[in-house]
């Protein structure tokens, strides 16, 4: 049987949302304003930043992250490679696999941009964890 929702618990649920849409639309914004970055392809750089090791991260860990098919990661590497943000090179143990690193300019404009994200993430972060703990009564 499905617990019951209370009131404010579709409140906590949609204020949530709604904090979610406006970052969502800010970090739209200034992708496209301060780097000419789709999201995606600002949170493949993302993704490379904080999860890859020293030889990178594979393909198939990227599309993990990023939650996409194996193909539309490598096609969000190919554009990240055309801008010259990421370099991508074969496997030693397994020729199969491939892996992916920042590039020095894809650090840069990695960190220009991840700095605005963080002050807005800021202003957003309470009312976002104000409504999430709501709905942990």
């Amino acid at each position: 049987m499905t617990p019951e929702l209370h009131p404010e618990d579709y409140d906590a649920l949609a204020t949530f949302r709604y904090e979610l849409r406006k970052f969502l639309s800010f970090s739209k914004r200034a992708l496209a304003a301060e780097a000419e970055l789709t999201p995606e392809q600002y949170e493949a750089l993302l993704a490379l930043k904080a999860f890859s090791s020293s030889t990178g991260l594979s393909i198939g860990d990227l599309s993990e992250r990023l939650q996409v098919k194996h193909h539309t990661a490598v096609s969000l590497v190919d554009k990240l490679e055309q801008l010259q943000f990421v370099h991508r090179e074969q496997g030693t143990a397994d020729r199969r696999q491939v892996f992916v690193t920042l590039t020095p300019a894809g650090s840069r404009v990695l960190a220009k941009v991840a700095v605005l994200h963080r002050r807005e993430m800021r202003i957003r972060s309470p009312e976002m964890i104000e409504a999430l703990l709501r709905l942990r009564k």
